[in-house]
């Protein structure tokens, strides 16, 4: 099977690579992380107009990509700058729902997300739901006006700044059924509904969300109702292969800067990338990388496969192996460089940071070999 891009995702990738190295500097990210909005509108919008929010979507979408190879593009390059626009939580999990389960009128709200006027995401996790899709307390109840929604929300990905929310709630059966998910379009300053914002340990914004008596019209259900479980794997899919190409990104600038390191740095007047012994963990760190590699494209290339069982085996998969591999590449690159690897000022300490913290989204390292060994008994 060939893997080599296509000339649009090369110039895509060649593209947004330079935009980042050039425009979006650590000391130009570390002002934007600063920020009381946690990105910058300005740069949200620049990323739109170069395209790079329309390739994650598929022509029949107002975009021109959307193939998991697309994903995995956008997202690598993303990953080398630590980019903290929210790719992830509008384009990916809240657009993905929408493309999957809404209706005509309903996907009129893509083109805002591609352009860039509108910011989305996708309220699910919840803080009993231990990364299990099914497990929903929040509750929507039928009325003659339409839905009103109760629960909470937790670690919602910039649940304070979004405008638009894709909420999951129970809509009939016991709390961990796989059948009787809804899920709401509800717009953000909707009554009822009030958010708790905070930024996150590797930069990005969060919130915890409440709903008390939210009222909803009919039109807010996004698909079927107590249908929302397929749109919500789907979704959450297609966040877990992003996540690992971003994650392959980061791991790609750590590398490179820990070689840098060890030609430089030196001790009894020659550099320690001389020594044997680090030579060899460095060999290690290499062969780890291109195995996260091989995982990643293993799972780019299942996303779109009609096989539920292959596709959802090979993102847990490579969901589980950049989460060891993220980990193991974090603790050895801070440890290669010695006490100044956990400076605030070394740019190293905020991708090991985001390395670790990629293992905990959507599902981490045990949960996904978990996953993996009961898709294989299904």
């Amino acid at each position: 099977m060939n893997f080599e891009h296509t000339e649009d995702r090369r110039m895509l990738a060649d593209t947004l690579n330079r935009y980042v190295a050039e425009q979006y500097n650590f000391e130009t990210r570390m002002a934007i992380v600063a920020s009381p909005k946690g990105f910058s509108t300005q740069r949200w919008a620049t990323f739109a107009e170069l395209g790079v929010i329309g390739a994650l979507f598929d022509e029949a979408h107002g975009g021109y990509g959307g193939a998991g190879f697309d994903i995995a593009v956008v997202f690598e390059a993303l990953g080398r700058g630590l980019v903290v626009e929210p790719f992830l939580a509008s384009a990916i999990l809240a657009g993905s729902a929408v493309v999957h389960a809404g209706s005509d009128e309903q996907q009129a709200l893509l083109a805002d997300l591609i352009d860039g006027a509108t910011v989305a995401t996708l309220a699910h996790g919840e803080p009993e739901s231990h990364h299990e899709l099914a497990r929903v307390q929040t509750t929507a109840t039928r009325t003659a006006e339409g839905w009103v929604l109760d629960g909470n929300k937790a670690v919602v990905p910039v649940g304070d700044q979004a405008q638009v929310l894709i909420v999951s709630a129970r809509t009939s059966g016991q709390v961990n059924d796989d059948q009787g998910i809804s899920l709401f379009i509800v717009p953000a300053d909707v009554a009822g509904l009030s958010q708790r914002g905070y930024p996150t340990i590797d930069g990005g914004r969060a919130a915890e969300v409440h709903l008390k008596q939210v009222k909803l019209p009919a039109g807010a259900l996004l698909g079927a109702e107590g249908q929302g479980l397929a749109t919500l794997e789907h979704a959450i899919g297609r966040g877990v292969l992003a996540l690992c190409a971003e994650s392959l990104g980061a791991m790609e600038v750590a590398k490179q800067a820990t070689i840098e390191y060890l030609q430089t740095r030196k001790q009894f007047g020659v550099p320690i990338g001389s020594f044997q012994a680090l030579q060899h963990r460095m060999a290690d760190l290499l062969l780890e990388i291109e195995q996260a590699r091989s995982a990643v494209i293993n799972a780019a290339a299942a996303l779109d496969s009609t096989d539920r069982i292959t596709r959802e085996r090979a993102l847990s998969a490579a969901k589980y192996s950049i989460g060891r591999i993220g980990t193991l590449v974090a603790e050895e690159c801070i440890q290669l460089h010695g006490g100044i690897g956990m400076t605030w000022e070394l740019p190293l300490s905020h991708y090991a940071k985001r390395l670790v913290m990629i293992d905990h989204q959507l599902g981490d390292e045990d949960h996904h070999l978990a996953r993996y060994i009961a898709l294989g008994q299904a």
